[in-house]
């Protein structure tokens, strides 16, 4: 495994809409490997693949330490209630703002076997998919953001 870089802020790889996953390869495995590694070492709960670069439908999350996630074409099916949270990201180190997401959501995605398999969320779980499916479409935390938590 190897820890990879992190895309910031204002590299417009982060703005693009990533592709799906045709086929579950060893390339696809070992980046999963290692989004977890880099993830982890970065202290996030969750990474998506164009902030490392890559433009492929692929997340990892993991807010339960040692419960990780392998999202490939995820997909949120079914979504409801509301929270306001703080939230941040991995790509906007020391930066975080109110967002208002789903309190529960439902996704659909493949694990790194290539079975679908269905995720219910709920609170931090519901924003972490929400956070890295919105990644895979191009959109930012910021996007959706009521305030900044500088703000007053």
């Amino acid at each position: 495994m190897a820890k990879l870089k992190i895309v910031k802020f204002g590299d417009e790889t982060l703005r693009k809409v990533c592709r799906p996953v045709d086929e579950i390869t060893p390339k696809i495995t070992r980046l999963l490997d290692d989004m977890i590694e880099t993830m982890r070492a970065a202290n996030g709960c969750g990474l998506a693949a164009p902030q490392v670069g890559v433009l492929r439908r692929i997340a990892v999350i993991e807010v339960e330490e040692g419960v990780v996630y392998e999202l490939i074409n995820p997909k949120i099916i079914a979504y409801s209630g509301e929270q306001k949270e703080t939230e941040g990201c991995l790509s906007n180190p020391g930066k975080w703002g109110i967002t208002k997401r789903p309190a529960a959501v439902t996704v659909r995605a493949l694990n790194r076997y290539g079975k679908e398999y269905e995720l219910n969320g709920k609170d931090l779980l519901a924003r972490a998919i929400c956070h890295e499916c919105d990644h895979l479409d191009g959109k930012l935390y910021t996007d959706v953001q009521i305030k900044s938590v500088e703000e007053d």
